[in-house]
């Protein structure tokens, strides 16, 4: 570029995009109704910041973050800082800090933007919303379940259709793969074998765990079918732990919300960097990603705490279109009229002219209304 040529303003780098008028309304009205949900049920929102430095934000569970994290140099302190890819760890270091001597336990929600390194085939998604909860303090079947309750609650008042929740337990395969004794290349065989659900190739790879190994990826599928697989699983006493937590979960969501689509993957472990119980991942039939995930992990001082953590710019495409507040234009003379105060409270956003006009209908759909406000009566263009 020459030194005179004007920069191309509009462009933007790879992954960060502008929302425009109705889509970000759309989305900060969506991102409310679920905030609304999580509140009705006690969760009390709190709102980190986007930036740390890098020694508090990849500090414990957020080691496994490190990866997808932007850095920079602080210009006033010269330390090193990170912009939160994630915001479950900051949600994990209020509670161990700014509310330790809070009574648990402790229930939290947040929504806001994240930027992170994009993965390989999602380099486009770089900076990301998040709204979700953690309910910190106990480790309980009945917290699992409150967890994935409230999260279907939310889906149901965005008026999402066909949704299903996936429950695994990484910790029960990640112990069996451990338990093989395998490293190197035969382990990250095995792994792979894992994840594509290769069941012959896992059956060949997986040495002295292949037939257990074998019966988890058999188990994936609908809960009712998964269960009867998983409790005939003949495990060691330490690994079986997991899969009756497992089980637990599942027969506790069953009683409680007999209509709620699950399925269950026990051989799911990939991409859950820092979980170490049950975790749940959503999905639509109408959308090809998730739209959220989450589970059960340890925040600092290996504090119990599960969570779930929506992604609502995939949320919304699943939901219901939002439907925005109709405009309708207020002539200059009228806009500090009771008429018109009247028109913003049940739900009208009024768009005031400032300076006379002549054809109130043509200036009203210049401005993208669909009413005018004349004489104190509503005129639908």
């Amino acid at each position: 570029m020459k030194l005179t040529d004007e920069p191309d303003t509009a462009l933007l780098p790879s992954g960060f995009i502008d929302l425009l008028q109705h889509e970000a309304e759309a989305e900060a009205q969506g991102i409310e109704s679920v905030m609304d949900v999580f509140a009705a049920h006690g969760y009390e929102r709190v709102r980190p910041p986007l930036l740390e430095f890098e020694t508090s934000l990849l500090h414990g569970a957020g080691q496994a973050l490190e990866e997808q994290t932007f850095r920079l140099m602080d210009p006033d302190s010269r330390r090193m800082m990170a912009l939160r890819p994630d915001m479950t760890t900051q949600i994990a270091r209020i509670a161990a800090t700014r509310l330790a001597g809070t009574s648990r336990p402790l229930r939290l929600s947040y929504a806001g933007s994240c930027i992170l390194v994009g993965s390989p085939g999602r380099e486009g998604e770089r900076q990301i919303s998040q709204a979700g909860i953690e309910l910190i303090g106990v480790d309980s079947v009945e917290a699992d379940c409150e967890v994935v309750l409230i999260a279907a609650e939310a889906l149901e008042k965005l008026g999402i259709e066909d949704y299903s929740f996936d429950l695994s337990c990484p910790a029960l395969v990640q112990a069996l793969v451990a338990l093989s004794g395998y490293t190197g290349t035969r382990r990250a065989q095995l792994v792979h074998a894992l994840d594509r659900k290769d069941i012959a190739a896992v059956a060949e790879l997986g040495g002295p765990v292949a037939s257990v190994l074998t019966a988890l990826v058999e188990a994936c599928g609908p809960s009712a079918a998964a269960l009867l697989l998983l409790e005939k699983l003949d495990l060691p006493p330490e690994i079986r732990i997991h899969a009756e937590r497992l089980m637990a979960v599942v027969r506790m969501l069953h009683a409680r919300a007999p209509a709620l689509r699950l399925t269950v993957d026990p051989a799911e472990f990939r991409g859950w960097q820092y979980h170490t119980g049950v975790c749940m991942t959503v999905f639509a039939k109408s959308q090809r990603e998730e739209l959220g995930r989450g589970g059960r992990y340890q925040a600092q001082g290996e504090e119990p705490a599960c969570g779930l953590t929506f992604r609502p710019e995939v949320l919304l495409r699943a939901a219901r279109p939002i439907i925005l507040r109709p405009r309708v234009y207020i002539a200059a003379e009228m806009q500090d009229s009771p008429g018109a105060a009247r028109l913003r409270e049940e739900g009208y956003a009024t768009v005031a002219g400032l300076e006379p006009v002549e054809d109130l209908s043509a200036e009203a759909q210049r401005l993208n209304c669909t009413f005018v406000f004349v004489a104190d009566e509503l005129i639908t263009l």
